[in-house]
């Protein structure tokens, strides 16, 4: 491979505003996915970028990152979602040395997504050596989310009273936000929660409806027929978890607990 200079990359950024709304609904956390979702297919979508580059190994490569980045958000920000979106791209390393190439193409790895820290792949496909590189991205997308205002005990209730409403990035963390208060109020603390952050699905958890070894009723569902029994919890259950029952007769079946308590199970 030559000896050349290597390309270096600029500190680089991107941000799309959108209005936030004054009360966040259910369609927010659905949008976020949605914005994921549609931004990895942009990429995959998005044609190669021709890099005017071939006499000159040390051009900047930069604003090529930057346009192709830019078109892929820019056509495929999905309308009225409540983020605003920013993008930065790391640089190559500096040890790297890259020869000559006519026409480079960005990619998004196999596994990857543009969401919180990821990567960028960059390779040639027109030059005499073909090369491949990754470059550090990280994206954030900041949207209305509820704040913790004071420490939650593990298992205790949470109240309207513990968070307040607040813009926070989304992609900071893998568990998705729960914008709706709904989603939240008087669910149970999973965990020790402390003041400061936003409120996610992997911090909290559906109120048990009874004890291992409470009486619980059965309903068995078949094609065009209902047939209702009790049994004994084998452990204690909250709503849409699925628990095992011991019945009368001995036999043991799994079912789902729904909201008023029953065992739903499908035969």
């Amino acid at each position: 491979m030559p000896s050349t200079p290597s390309p270096r990359f600029p500190s680089l950024s991107f941000a799309a505003l959108h209005p936030v709304p004054a009360r966040p609904a259910r369609s927010a956390l659905r949008g976020a996915v949605a914005a994921a979702v549609l931004l990895g297919a942009a990429l995959c979508s998005v044609g190669s970028a021709r890099a005017q580059a071939a006499a000159d190994p040390a051009a900047d490569l930069g604003p090529l990152t930057q346009r192709w980045l830019d078109d892929a958000l820019t056509r495929n920000q999905p309308a009225g979602l409540p983020l605003r979106m920013e993008v930065s791209v790391g640089s190559l390393d500096s040890r790297l040395r890259l020869a000559p190439c006519a026409r480079v193409e960005p990619y998004l790895p196999v596994g990857s997504r543009l969401w919180g820290r990821t990567r960028l792949g960059l390779r040639c496909v027109e030059g005499q050596t073909a090369w491949n590189v990754y470059l550090p991205v990280t994206v954030k997308a900041f949207g209305p989310a509820w704040v913790l205002t004071s420490a939650v005990a593990p298992g205790a209730v949470l109240t309207a009273a513990d968070a307040t409403e607040a813009e926070v990035d989304w992609a900071a963390e893998t568990a998705p936000v729960m914008a709706n208060p709904d989603l939240w109020v008087g669910q149970i603390a999973a965990r020790q929660l402390v003041p400061g952050q936003a409120l996610r699905q992997s911090m909290v958890r559906a109120p048990n409806l009874f004890r291992a070894g409470a009486q619980v009723k059965v309903v068995a569902q078949g094609p065009g027929y209902a047939v209702t029994s009790a049994g004994q919890a084998m452990s204690a259950g909250s709503v849409g978890q699925i628990v095992r029952i011991r019945m009368d007769n001995g036999r043991i079946v799994s079912g789902t607990v729904s909201e008023n308590g029953t065992i739903d199970v499908t035969l």
